[in-house]
């Protein structure tokens, strides 16, 4: 059997889905962006998208609900200058493309003499960092039960103290087209999953019943066969792990202190409070505290932060962006300045400079904007417990919960799910209600200590921005961040 370049591969997948039930071919494409072009517009392009989706989730040893959707559509986009016109429709035909380009193309008052042209056709070049296959099908129904039945089951055996179980499991296939007015064809195929495990926790001491939660899973670009019984007793561990401890931890204390952050998914903080302000549309507007300070210190020696859209499997890849850019390994953060920002094409464009890979929306029906994928800082030379050991007072923090950022300011604050208070580098009790407070910008130079330990998150990150959701990774080794404040309950 011949196989064919995975690129043309993956758009002859989105031709069969997302054209040809239609009656659409490449030549109704470059009419309808003819349409569009035949007006003054600096950019125009078309998303098509065909998503099929399933979740199922299991609570008190059964499934409670379950649901598959299948949702299509096509975006259709013009820019001209900062202005952006979009429409979009769940009905794929001729008629709906072609009224679409003529609605956004009134963006531009001025129209082209004599009939515009789309640019000569080019299929973009794309990465292959995931499989194209559907994981939905990868396993029956009765397995994908048996899978969350597993998952609680096992959960309860942990510890008696194990009270509830709740497991979901999602899977996604994602197919994508994009067809830009400079002749750009782009497609992709995407799969998705993620196992989640939350475990609720009860003990009685001097007669007061206390409860605490845990929670853990994963996932990312592969089949359900991913959870095998190692994975899954990975997650629940995690999980068990975490309800067992807060059943113990005290009020935490308040005040300035030094804060250690565990490897892997702590770098949620870095994504929130350093990474969104390094995208390009704040940034090009000013409005970011990283605005016009490329070249310039934002960080202590050793601090190294990338947006990685390239690693294999991972839930924030992509082989091409919404767009229709290959994604790429961007350096935001070399050695602690600053060397550039994440950017989609329109921002790019009005920068000056090249796109890199980020343009992301969640939807045919959303617009692209400069969204980050994979965003970790790299590993350091200290071992992690000699970071812990270092601490003569203050909190270790080894998950995390919510937390928001104000881009403008980089002001910051999140909660801390799962933490520890030491004094003279020796773990004293768990704590719980600690929330840290700080400054994006400013937490990178007090930055005085990074592990060699750099870990990935587990899959299981989610990004909003201007009401769309993508999902996304990140990733840290241990650090150790002096006179942060902590918010506490004590």
């Amino acid at each position: 059997m011949i196989s064919r370049e995975p690129t043309i591969e993956r758009l002859s997948t989105a031709q069969r889905l997302l054209l040809e039930p239609f009656g659409l071919t490449e030549s109704h494409l470059s009419r309808a962006l003819a349409e569009i072009t035949s007006h003054q517009v600096d950019d125009a392009d078309l998303y098509f998208q065909y998503t099929r989706s399933e979740g199922w989730s299991l609570e008190e040893g059964i499934v409670k609900t379950g649901s598959f959707s299948i949702d299509q559509g096509v975006g259709v986009r013009a820019v001209s200058g900062e202005k952006t016109a979009f429409a979009y429709s769940d009905d794929i035909s001729e008629a709906s493309l072609l009224d679409a380009a003529r609605t956004v193309r009134t963006i531009s008052a001025s129209s082209r003499s004599g009939r515009a042209k789309v640019a000569t056709r080019k299929v973009a070049p794309g990465r292959s960092l995931y499989n194209a296959v559907d994981p939905i099908s990868t396993l029956d129904s009765t397995a994908k039960v048996k899978l969350l039945e597993k998952t609680e089951q096992l959960a309860r055996k942990k510890d008696p103290r194990v009270k509830q179980v709740m497991a979901g499991l999602a899977s996604e296939w994602d197919v994508v087209m994009v067809a830009r007015a400079d002749g750009t064809l782009a497609a992709d195929v995407r799969p998705l999953v993620r196992l989640s495990v939350t475990v609720i926790a009860e003990q009685v001491v001097g007669g007061v019943s206390r409860r605490e939660m845990g929670s853990g899973g994963g996932g990312g670009r592969f089949g359900l066969a991913y959870f095998d019984d190692a994975q899954i007793e990975t997650y629940v561990n995690e999980a068990v792990k975490a309800a067992i401890t807060n059943l113990d931890s005290r009020p935490a204390p308040a005040g300035e202190m030094t804060v250690v952050l565990g490897p892997g998914w702590p770098g949620i903080l870095l994504h929130e409070a350093i990474g969104h302000g390094l995208e390009g549309d704040f940034n090009r507007k000013g409005s970011s505290a990283f605005s016009g300070r490329i070249g310039k210190r934002v960080a202590a020696k050793g601090v190294t932060v990338l947006d990685d859209g390239t690693l294999s499997d991972r839930r924030g890849s992509l082989n091409v962006d919404d767009e229709g850019n290959p994604s790429q390994r961007n350096v935001l953060i070399e050695d602690g300045i600053l060397r550039g920002y994440i950017q989609d094409s329109l921002n790019a464009r009005l920068m000056g400079v090249k796109p890199t890979g980020n343009g992301r929306r969640e939807s045919y029906a959303h617009v692209p904007m400069p969204r980050m994928t994979n965003t970790y800082m790299l590993g350091g030379d200290k071992d992690p417990g000699e970071i812990v050991v270092s601490i003569k007072k203050g909190l270790y923090a080894t998950n995390f919960g919510g937390g928001q950022v104000d881009i403008t300011s980089g002001k910051f604050v999140f909660s801390a799910s799962e933490a520890f208070w030491v004094e003279n580098g020796k773990i004293q009790y768990p704590v719980k209600g600690a929330t840290i407070v700080g400054n994006g910008p400013d937490a990178l130079t007090r930055v005085t200590m990074i592990g060699n330990d750099m870990k990935l998150d587990s899959g299981v990150g989610t990004c909003g921005k201007e009401g769309q959701s993508v999902p996304v990774g990140v990733g840290q080794p241990t650090l150790r961040i002096d006179g942060l404040t902590v918010g506490g309950t004590a």
